[in-house]
């Protein structure tokens, strides 16, 4: 034991290792920092390090006990193939390079708890030597999987997990498997055909609600110019990656049959589109009066809040946003390389909660059809009134505390982490 470790322990201060792979888009990088500040906050003695490959990291405002490695960046193609983003080196060279920074991070910022993105092993294994040294070692950090409600279809998750071995890698490393989400919605241990060992160490956190914004909707309303009975429509794709064809299907159903003109529509190309596309989005828009084009937003939840109908893909955050604002939405989900989006669109759209089209469906007069229904529905409230669990944030810090502080957590008066989380109060999401 070094001397770091033993002022470590004795003053009570905890360290936690956040792996985040971030290889496309923006989600799981804003998702993990989300969590990252909600532990700091609710725990003055926590400090975090965030390992990962994000390309935006840098974008996002650090919060006090928070810092971060940026590891080498990845790209996945719609393949799900990975390659290397900007160095001009190896596939192999680069998952090595990762690896070893990922080792020595870990090994000398000696953390209590690693806390563990999709992946038990992370991108092509490269989180394997460290969980086996620490392993060799006896290293006392707990190790805890964050797995959003749905991965991929479940015929291709349960081949990807059966053939990576991940069940056994979670029974030799692993505490625990947090899923946020809710089995309501989509049973993941179930639904992925989890052995008993696996679905024993599973909790189901909920949904993460989205932190609001300090500008009010109506503020950025006001900036944008709008009346009072003005409407608008925010159409957003997330990083925009892989997202121009929703925001050119949208030009081209506003151009076929325009709304009213009281309506103004707000696209957003994001940061990672390509300079070609953006310029194309923009002349698609010039000669459209009530549209604005903004390559990049800096409050999306502001903007989205200012909205009486959201246009987006589906992914996790998105749509975590939409059910925290309860917003009306229509999505058009990325279902290459994975199912994921589509999935969750589709079982939220049974609940009444949005609509979906799937891309294959998607046409500039449908979508646009689509959008003009919700504009007339604005007023009007869900006929369902479904109680989603949004608890997610508190419900992973209770969990990774009852890791970190046993025998605090099990004490008169707290709640053991073993108690389902799905058995809360639930906000009413109407």
């Amino acid at each position: 034991m070094n001397k770091n470790t033993m002022i470590s322990r004795e003053s009570g201060k905890k360290r936690i290792v956040v792996y985040s792979h971030d290889t496309f888009g923006l989600g799981n990088i804003r998702r993990m920092l989300a969590i990252c500040k909600h532990l700091v906050d609710s725990d003055p003695k926590t400090s975090v390090l965030i390992l990962s490959g994000s390309p935006m990291l840098h974008a996002f405002r650090i919060p006090q006990r928070i810092d971060y490695i940026k590891l080498p960046c990845l790209s996945r193609n719609t393949e799900g193939e990975y390659q290397a983003k900007f160095l001009d080196v190896d596939y192999g060279k680069l998952v090595r390079l990762r690896s070893n920074l990922i080792l020595n991070s870990i090994l000398d910022f000696d953390p209590d708890l690693i806390l563990v993105d999709k992946k038990p092993l992370g991108v092509s294994d490269e989180l394997g030597t460290a969980l086996e040294l620490l392993q060799r070692r006896g290293h006392r950090a707990k190790l805890v999987l964050l797995l959003r409600d749905i991965l991929d279809s479940p015929a291709s998750t349960i081949r990807v997990w059966q053939k990576n071995g991940y069940h056994d890698i979670i029974r030799s490393f692993y505490d625990q498997v947090l899923v946020v989400g809710s089995p309501d919605i989509f049973d993941t241990g179930k639904e992925y055909q989890f052995p008993t060992d696996s679905r024993a160490k599973t909790r189901y956190c909920g949904y993460i609600a989205r932190e609001r914004s300090a500008a009010s909707g109506d503020q950025l309303r006001a900036e944008l110019g709008l009346a009072q009975t003005d409407r608008l429509v925010f159409v957003t794709v997330g990083g925009g990656e892989d997202g121009a064809h929703v925001l050119q299907c949208y030009l081209e159903g506003l151009h076929r049959q325009p709304l009213d003109a009281s309506t103004k529509s707000l696209l957003v190309c994001g940061p990672e589109m390509g300079e070609k596309q953006r310029r194309g989005i923009v002349e698609m828009a010039v000669n459209q009066p009530n549209v604005i084009v903004l390559e990049f937003a800096q409050d999306m939840m502001a903007v989205m809040d200012a909205a009486d109908v959201v246009v987006c893909m589906g992914g996790y955050n998105t749509v975590c946003e939409l059910l925290t604002l309860r917003k009306r939405a229509v999505i058009v989900p990325r279902v290459k390389p994975v199912l994921e989006q589509w999935i969750r669109a589709e079982r939220l759209a049974q609940l009444g909660l949005l609509r979906a089209i799937h891309p294959s469906d998607l046409t500039p007069d449908l979508l646009l059809a689509t959008v003009a229904e919700e504009l007339d529905l604005i007023n009007v409230h869900r006929s369902s009134l479904y109680q989603i669990n949004m608890d997610g944030l508190p419900a992973i810090a209770d969990a990774l505390n009852g890791l970190l502080y046993p025998a605090a957590w099990e004490a008169p008066g707290n709640t053991p982490v073993t108690v389902p989380v799905e058995r809360r109060a639930r906000p009413r999401l109407s």
